[in-house]
């Protein structure tokens, strides 16, 4: 059963385009790196880097310290329906913890491909209007309004 904690990783260059990815089991679903925790008590940015290395291939321990940070956000949703059977019975909401993470710009792409069939770099305000979940989009904007 999956827990209802989960990170959300804005990955971007420093001309400011962003990484989406498509979903394999959705057509059209374009999203951030997202996942749940291994474990109720597994560190958070840890979660985020393995993340993104699991859906990207991008290591993140590989990168300039500071690379990944924790944006210090997070937002609690319902689960979608069709979704919920990944977890506990009774399961409906989740909590979802923001981070972002700088890439040099030309960093190599490797989607799992069980998970993801495409991927695009889009400016932010274009990325932020395509992700199929508004709260992906609110994440890429605030990551730029602070900036």
């Amino acid at each position: 059963m999956k827990i209802p904690i989960s990170v959300l990783v804005v990955i971007y260059k420093s001309n400011r385009d962003v990484l989406l990815i498509e979903r394999a089991d959705r057509e059209g679903f374009w999203q951030s790196v997202t996942g749940s925790l291994d474990a109720p008590d597994e560190d958070l940015a840890l979660a985020a880097a393995r993340e993104v290395f699991e859906e990207t291939g991008i290591a993140v321990d590989q990168l300039p310290p500071g690379a990944l940070s924790n944006m210090h956000h997070q937002i609690e949703y319902e689960i979608y329906p069709t979704w919920r059977f990944r977890y506990a019975p009774g399961v409906t909401r989740n909590i979802e913890h923001w981070f972002s993470l700088e890439v040099p710009d030309d960093v190599q792409i490797l989607l799992a491909p069980r998970e993801h069939v495409a991927y695009q770099w889009l400016p932010y305000q274009e990325a932020a209007k395509q992700c199929f979940s508004p709260s992906n989009g609110e994440a890429i904007l605030k990551l730029f309004s602070a900036q």
